[in-house]
């Protein structure tokens, strides 16, 4: 191993002399009371204090981290200490990198990579990665010998879903190559220095802090979650040097294992570092080591299809086709038929082809039939109409119902796509996932205006309407069962939800009647039901049952919970949370913000500094995480006084939960218009101008009782 462990000690030491170097010149320059930060997070610079506990906010705090640095480097012929000298390598990079933003300001705005990812991101990334849609976590480095070797491997991790981050010369080869590049397309260039492969360990890191409540300064625990929970992996490109090498040993220090694509004989590390020179190989021995498993869906499309283009934008000027609402009729409807009244795999096209005309109609029909099939489980299979269509390389689809925007590229129509193909991805994609309650499936497409006219008004809209009726009268006292949800706990450990009519998971993806679906599609899965026994306190809604559930779905580490509050046991959360409620003790309110906005609030606290407190499974009195649409239920604080609580929320938000939320204090307030009382970002984000200005508008919570 002497020749292994040389070139790491090799490049830890370089490391740490040019990061002594450069903080001593920085302070020289800027002074040490001068404030350093990396942008939209709460953790500073999160290597180090996720390792140390130390928070990194001045120039002045950085010497003595250069020195907790140099003291990892021991120089002792040993591959674990070597591994060491790895992770002091990653906080010099991390310390060269925070540098750069020393002057704010975006220091890489000129260049191909992103460099720092945000916390909000990382949060945004959370549902993915648990659900499985993003199933593993690739940092592609290095320059190749041969692009067109790292083009496809690059194009294959994206086929699959797999989160592509990449440093150095392998970003133009990609872009030459034809990789479509961004977070929307889940490949991601972080930059050109070696030490910009920090950006991708603080994403794991962060997850830890965030996601597993790991406690800053436990240095054991977060390498036991990066590495249990965190499915990283890294391949270099080309030749490595002694700065790579020391870098790689960072790497599988946190467990992530690396695959190079040079012969390095005797120094392979089985199973944490091996050589694989042979490119159509990469893939498959990179997954080996982390054991991610992919279930490889063929269609007979001819475009490719995978989660990584969810996100792609089709701007008017690539659009070959686009089916609107605004232009002409659209619906997407699922209903559910008896077995002998369908055909299976039957797909009828009534109307014009891609190539016919630019502006078409779209009514999507799926007609499915099965022995364990129930009406309630309709609309959760049309709601995933929306992320099939996406997962199509050259198609965007927004909206829902009747209200539908798709447009299709010309590199997707060129490709030889037709409407044919959005009908077998549905049949495919349905006999997949609902396996277990979809015997048959039929599916009929409609772009005739006309016709598409008639089935939106004749069919699909008093359906929509019986539905509505339906969730309108479903309330938590209709049920005589709620439903717990774990999927997060593969990074959130402690965390469970507890779902219910009138509260959604608080990752806003998650209703009652998806868990219910859930749980028939998977007896033994992450929804269990919960049945409504033992009730101690209806005010707060805490039940015998519900915490019976909950201490066995986290194994003890939470064994009271209520489902009514925000001060007494209230809901934990993982972290990948749409909203946080908290208290705002001026106003006797409290605060909704949403992840989006990054500006500061009457709490004092921006979201990630609220969120810091808030997830990792963890219950924080006076805080919530939850998903959007809790905001306008009924049951929102209830326990507390409601909606009639909430003060100020950032303007984006309030106006997306307005109708909502109007209707709901109208009937529990009789206040017209309730969202005009409320203050956002626009009016102010102090708490006394805050409450002067509730004062003038004569908000109901004045009249409260107090909180505390």
């Amino acid at each position: 191993m002497s020749v292994l462990t040389d070139l790491i000690y090799g490049g830890s030491n370089a490391v740490a002399g040019l990061v002594e170097g450069a903080v001593n010149d920085a302070i020289a320059k800027y002074g040490a009371d001068k404030e350093i930060a990396f942008p939209d997070t709460a953790y500073c610079f999160p290597t180090i204090y996720a390792a140390t506990g130390v928070k990194v906010k001045t120039l002045g705090d950085l010497p003595a981290c250069v020195g907790v640095l140099k003291s990892l480097i021991t120089n002792q012929e040993d591959l674990g200490q070597a591994l060491n000298a790895g992770l002091a390598t990653a906080v010099g990079a991390e310390i060269i990198e925070g540098l750069k933003y020393v002057e704010g300001g975006d220091p890489y705005a000129n260049e191909s990579g992103i460099g720092f990812v945000p916390d909000p991101i990382i949060r945004s990334l959370g549902v993915p990665l648990v659900t499985g849609d993003i199933p593993g976590v690739a940092v592609v480095l290095g320059k190749a010998d041969n692009a067109a070797d790292v083009v496809s491997v690059v194009k294959d991790y994206q086929s699959k879903g797999i989160m592509t981050f990449m440093v150095g010369d392998v970003i133009e080869q990609c872009a030459e190559g034809g990789v479509k590049m961004g977070l929307e397309f889940r490949v991601i260039p972080l930059g050109h220095d070696v030490t910009s492969v920090i950006h991708v360990v603080t994403v794991a890191v962060r997850a830890a802090l965030i996601f597993g409540n790991v406690q800053p300064g436990d240095l054991g625990g977060l390498l036991t979650y990066t590495k249990e929970r965190v499915p990283a992996f890294v391949n270099t490109f080309g030749a490595i040097d002694a700065v790579v090498v020391s870098a790689g040993a960072g790497a599988i220090a946190l467990g992530f294992p690396v695959v190079v694509d040079i012969d390095l004989g005797e120094n392979q590390v089985p199973g944490a570092l091996e050589s694989v020179c042979d490119h159509a190989q990469t893939v498959k021995k990179s997954l080996e080591l982390r054991n991610i498993k992919i279930k490889v869906k063929e269609l007979p499309i001819p475009v490719a299809f995978a989660a990584a283009f969810e996100g792609e934008i089709i701007r008017k000027a690539d659009m070959h086709n686009e089916f609107w609402s605004s232009k002409n009729p659209t619906a997407e409807l699922v209903v559910m038929r008896e077995l002998n009244e369908i055909e299976d795999h039957k797909i009828t096209i009534i109307g014009p082809d891609l190539a016919d005309a630019k502006d078409l109609a779209l009514a999507t029909y799926v007609e499915v039939a099965g022995k364990k099939m129930q009406v309630d489980f309709e609309s959760v299979i049309e709601r995933k109409f929306h992320a099939w269509f996406n997962y199509m390389e050259g198609v965007m689809h927004t909206g829902q119902r009747n209200q539908v925007r798709v447009r299709v590229s010309n590199a997707a129509f060129e490709a030889g796509l037709s409407v044919k193909h959005f009908a077998e991805v549905l049949y495919v994609m349905i006999m997949d996932e609902f396996d277990a309650v979809v015997d048959k499936c039929q599916i009929t497409i409609i772009t005739d205006s006309a016709e598409a006219e008639k089935f939106r008004d004749e069919i699909a809209m008093p359906r929509y309407a019986q539905r509505d009726d339906r969730l309108a009268s479903m309330t938590d006292e209709s049920v005589d069962r709620y439903y717990t949800c774990i999927l997060c706990q593969s990074f959130a450990p402690a965390h469970c939800c507890v779902v219910t009519p009138e509260r959604l998971g608080l990752c806003g993806a998650v209703s009652w009647l998806d868990a219910k679906a859930t749980n028939e599609l998977d007896p033994n899965g992450p929804c269990q039901p919960i049945e409504k026994k033992g009730l101690i306190d209806e005010r707060t809604g805490r039940y015998e049952e519900v915490n019976r559930m909950i201490a066995e779905a986290t194994h003890g580490a939470v064994e009271n919970v209520t489902l009514y509050s925000i001060l007494e046991d209230p809901m934990t959360s993982c972290g990948c949370f749409e909203c946080i409620c908290g208290i705002e003790p001026v106003s006797n309110g409290v605060i909704v913000v949403n992840r989006e906005f990054k500006g500061m609030t009457p709490a004092g606290m921006t979201f990630g500094e609220l969120a810091s407190c808030t997830g990792g499974g963890v219950q924080t009195p006076g805080y919530m995480g939850h998903g959007r649409h809790f905001i306008a239920s009924k049951k929102f604080v209830s326990a507390e006084g409601g909606i009639g609580r909430i003060v100020w929320m950032p303007k984006e938000l309030k106006d997306d939960v307005a109708e909502r939320l109007n209707a709901t204090a109208k009937e529990l307030l009789g206040i017209e218009n309730f969202v005009d009382m409320i203050a956002d970002e626009t009016i102010t984000s102090d708490c006394e101008e805050l409450y002067a200005w509730l004062t003038e508008k004569n908000h109901p919570v004045l009249t409260m009782e107090p909180l505390m």
